[in-house]
């Protein structure tokens, strides 16, 4: 298969690494390049973004660990997966990057809140996660995104956690957390009602271990739909 030549243009101020990663995004889920599709070489990208080696591998390493592209080692990298086009519409391309690496810390952050809180919460806490669980299905019953509401659903596992620390180091990451909440949550709307019922049902599962004190049900629920809030806005899913 032949390679394809990247339209790339010179990045400014914003991270390199990230608007390299966006621009490239770009290209696959605009079509550009195709599953199955070779990349440039990394000197040749080089070349055309006038960046450093390393601002490429950070690239390649992030698009690799988002499941877009596989490298294989003495061929080149290739496009193994194309998110959905409308992607793009939802979040800057050079911002895309940044969301998607908030999972990381969220996963280990948010699966250990779901632990303590089945053994922690009170009877309080616990009502108010349903709460949060219930304006969560109100906003997408309205076609809304939702994403103040699945923040809040978060944020009230986190203060069922029993220590202070969790949601303040939940607050520090509203911002990101807001972008990628509504990234994931545009696509979801814009999808088909299995993925909006998925989406709540993952919701239902981790209220449901931390109502029933299950410390360990409960962080599989967490660890699994934050894996599959990432899987969704790359595409790995396949759903669109």
């Amino acid at each position: 298969m032949n390679d394809v030549m990247l339209k790339l243009k010179p990045a400014r101020r914003e991270r390199l690494a990230d608007v390299l990663y966006g621009q490239i995004l770009e290209q696959i889920t605009g079509g550009q390049l195709v599953e199955g599709a070779k990349l440039p070489s990394e000197a040749q990208i080089c070349r055309e973004f006038q960046v450093s080696r390393p601002v490429v591998r950070e690239a390649l390493m992030r698009l690799q660990a988002d499941g877009l592209v596989i490298s294989r080692q003495g061929i080149g990298t290739f496009v193994k997966s194309r998110p959905s086009d409308k992607l793009t519409s939802f979040a800057a391309s050079a911002e895309i990057a940044s969301y998607l690496r908030a999972f990381e810390p969220r996963l280990a952050l948010e699966t250990e809140c779901a632990g303590l809180a089945a053994m922690r919460r009170t009877k309080a806490q616990l009502n108010q996660i349903g709460e949060a669980l219930a304006a969560l299905e109100g906003a997408f019953q309205r076609g809304e995104t939702g994403w103040e509401e699945d923040f809040a659903f978060h944020l009230a596992v986190a203060e069922a956690a029993g220590n202070e620390l969790f949601p303040r180091l939940l607050q520090d990451l509203r911002d990101i957390m807001r972008g990628s909440m509504r990234m994931a949550l545009s696509l979801t709307r814009r999808g088909s009602e299995e993925r909006r019922r998925r989406v709540l049902e993952e919701h239902r599962r981790i209220f449901m271990a931390i109502s029933g004190q299950d410390p360990d049900l409960a962080r599989l629920y967490m660890r699994f739909h934050l894996t599959e809030s990432r899987a969704r806005i790359t595409g790995s899913h396949g759903d669109r």
